[in-house]
């Protein structure tokens, strides 16, 4: 299946298109043959914000539509018999119409996706009454009755579902955000065998219903990668090694994790791992990266980075995570609690975290810096307005920062679910509160008695960022240099504010490895640099 965005109008140079995502439209691609007989399956132009998906069930009889309009994750879900077609998809080549579609969900209230089939018999994991989610099954000749296979867990959030060996599903759940892996009954949801895992995250499940064996993804803060062969065609699922990856001088027996739990200004619980090498004294003096994000029900959790390695390794720093809320850590609720009018709760629990990491010594204002790209480097942006005191360097790559136009530019408008939209009245008044453009501030004008200024501060973009167009970066730079620089005839703001603008990239994905490197020692270099750190042998 080929997704594909219909432009209109002129052509423009790369990097400088801003223009809104619209008419998406999806087609059917024969291997073998050229693009221009692929066979249109769906287009919307009643509604150019849709986005859609589609996929063909693993005994091939139908194709599956869901449709999106936001980044929230509901989901309208249709479905096509293309076993019952005359002349099978061959027949639609070169004609007007679409394939006919059946509206099985067609409402934006939940999220559905489909795990397998047995004709007829669907089985879905979805949201649905169920923030944490659950299993689901409906008969299609039935589509008014609905099943509950696996239920929602009171706690643990259910990241996936996939059918193995004929009749068995592999289950993650989201437990205090470390994976918890599961064997189950397709037919009963009946919890069959626990899979033994460490403390870490499952980064991809590769499973097939015919297949009794399964590959399994696994990283953590100390694990660089291991692929997980696991039979289930055995009485007792057989976990072994099938590949791992090994970073040279690393020596994982030399750190250590933690997970803390920090009170939040409203007194919720914030999980917060830590990670640093061993036995080091807590007394205030050691510098620390304390990385965010925040929003759109995106989880973040236990993953291996050689670069943040080098940080613990080589300047004697910890490495922090703070799962605030708006993430997906602890299902819709938690998400629901860092986003529109609540925003503001993303900012406080990242707070709150900074300022738990200096009262446990860990670090001190001068030693502890922040980081957050896109969404988080919105989080980022919020803080150092909001306090500047409190960071010692601040770093934001490719963040979202101009809050009243965000939603005019390319994919903006799906924004709209997590942030509101100022075309709103009651929503501009959440949105101008926050929003790191209008919100700069002189520190020592608000604070006279305390010699207060912006921490340094290093903002990342890239030339063909067409996610966030680097006009969020560039107007917030612009903006403070103006405030609390070049306004003033003799300006207290002393620490550098710079700016990197990545050519030929954009928004992070698909970045060469060379890049990924030059910009990992630009940013780290930069902390270093401000936070007086000196190189560890």
């Amino acid at each position: 299946m080929v997704c594909l965005l219909c432009r209109e109008g002129e052509n423009v140079d790369a990097g400088t298109e801003t223009d809104s995502n619209l008419n998406q439209q999806l087609y059917y691609h024969f291997l073998g043959t050229d693009q221009s007989e692929d066979i249109l399956c769906w287009r919307d132009p009643e509604n150019p914000k849709h986005f859609v998906a589609g996929g063909i069930t693993d005994d091939g009889k139908y194709l599956v539509l869901t449709i999106g309009e936001s980044c929230d994750p509901v989901n309208k879900l249709y479905y096509c018999d293309i076993s019952s077609l005359p002349e099978g998809l061959e027949g639609f080549r070169n004609k007007d119409g679409l394939l006919p579609f059946v509206k099985l969900i067609d409402t934006f209230d939940a999220q559905y996706e489909a795990i397998a089939n047995d004709d007829t018999v669907f089985t879905f994991l979805t949201n649905k009454d169920a923030p944490k989610y659950k299993v689901v099954r409906v008969d299609l000749k039935e589509p008014s009755n609905w099943i509950d296979v696996i239920p929602e867990a009171e706690k643990d959030v259910l990241e996936s579902v996939y059918a193995v060996n004929v009749n068995k599903l592999i289950v993650s759940y989201l437990s205090d955000v470390k994976y918890v892996l599961q064997v189950r009954n397709l037919k009963t949801g009946s919890l069959l065998h626990q899979l033994p895992i460490d403390i870490g995250s499952v980064y991809g499940i590769s499973a097939r219903r015919e297949d009794n064996v399964a590959f399994i993804g696994f990283t953590s803060f100390l694990t660089p990668g291991i692929v997980y062969q696991c039979n289930l065609g055995t009485e007792t699922p057989d976990m072994k090694i099938f590949r791992e990856i090994s970073v040279p001088g690393f020596d994982r027996s030399e750190y250590e994790v933690n997970q803390v739990f920090v009170p939040s200004k409203d007194g919720t619980k914030i999980p917060v791992f830590i990670v640093g090498r061993k036995n080091i004294n807590l007394d205030g003096s050691h510098p620390c990266l304390l990385y965010g994000y925040g929003g759109f029900n995106i989880s973040l959790t236990p993953t291996f980075s050689v670069s943040r390695i080098v940080l613990t390794r080589h300047l004697g720093a910890f490495y922090c995570v703070a799962n605030i809320r708006g993430g997906g850590e602890y299902g819709e609720e938690w998400h629901k609690a860092g986003a529109l009018s609540k925003k503001q709760n993303c900012f406080d629990d990242f707070i709150s975290a900074a300022e738990y990491l200096i009262s446990a010594g860990y670090t001190r204002s001068e030693k502890l810096c922040i980081e957050g790209g896109s969404n988080g480097g919105l989080l980022i942006g919020a803080c150092i307005n909001q306090r500047p005191d409190l960071f010692g360097c601040a770093l934001a790559h490719v963040g979202v920062l101009d809050m009243l136009r965000f939603h005019k530019f390319t994919i903006g408008h799906a924004w709209t679910s997590d942030y509101g939209c100022s075309d709103k009245e009651e929503e501009f008044h959440w949105l101008i509160k926050y929003s790191p453009l209008h919100n700069v501030r002189r520190p020592w004008e608000q604070h006279p008695d305390q010699p207060l200024q912006y921490p340094p501060t290093m903002l990342l973009t890239a030339d063909h960022d067409d996610r966030v167009v680097p006009l969020h970066t560039l107007k917030y730079l612009a903006t403070l240099q103006y405030v609390l620089c070049t306004s003033l005839e003799k300006s207290p703001q002393t620490n550098p504010i710079i700016g990197r603008i990545e050519c030929k990239a954009g928004h992070g994905a698909g970045r060469p490895t060379q890049k990924m490197i030059d910009e990992a020692s630009d940013r780290y270099g930069f902390m270093a640099k401000m936070l007086g750190v000196s190189w560890i042998e």
